[in-house]
């Protein structure tokens, strides 16, 4: 392999300026370019950052937490609403990926009025109990009203559902008026 020149004599052009210098007097920088010795520059620390160690994201010992968060108020899609058949007091509800089950309360709030339904019944201070069709949509049964169209969407922009308080019913025992009699002294209703 060939040898290189000693070049005492040899002249450069530096990259930077244009500038000529002795060839031997020019410095090499960190990105190639060939310089004079007063056009120099060191490589800047921050292109070069060090290297540090990833931080630890396990933790020691670590435990689930055991609390329960509370059911809050969720916005639901605009018109999500859908009525029954005409004449049906049931309604079903569009609430992607509720998370409900069946037999617990949800109270509507911020609900217009549609087919029939009155914004007071839909909104019920009690809520209503609910049967789960699937993970996206379930239904209740109003108390009071019926569809007076039929299968329409409605409920407006702006309706959230929450927690309620309604219960499931359960069987009432009987009342027998023969045995009773009036208290007049407490004013209450005393079985024989």
């Amino acid at each position: 392999m060939g040898r290189f020149a000693v070049g005492k004599y040899a002249y450069g052009i530096s990259d930077r300026s244009g500038f000529r210098y002795r060839l031997k007097d020019m410095r090499m920088e960190w990105n190639g370019s060939l310089v004079g010795k007063d056009e120099y520059e060191p490589k800047h620390p921050q292109l070069d950052p060090k290297r540090r160690p990833t931080d630890p994201e396990a933790i020691k010992n670590a435990r689930p937490d055991p609390r329960v968060e509370p059911e809050v108020i969720r916005l639901l899609t605009p018109n999500c609403f859908k009525s029954g058949a005409i004449g049906s007091s049931v309604i079903t509800v569009t609430e992607f990926s509720h998370g409900r089950t069946t037999n617990t309360a949800v109270r509507f709030r911020n609900v217009s009025a549609f087919d029939g339904f009155s914004q007071t019944v839909l909104e019920n201070s009690s809520g209503y109990t609910i049967t789960v069709l699937d993970e996206n949509r379930y239904t209740f049964a109003v108390t009071t009203g019926s569809a007076a169209i039929g299968n329409t969407k409605g409920g407006g922009e702006n309706a959230t559902a929450g927690p309620g308080t309604a219960s499931v019913p359960t069987a009432s025992s009987t009342f027998d008026s023969t045995g009773t009699t009036l208290d007049s002294t407490s004013n209450t209703f005393d079985e024989a």
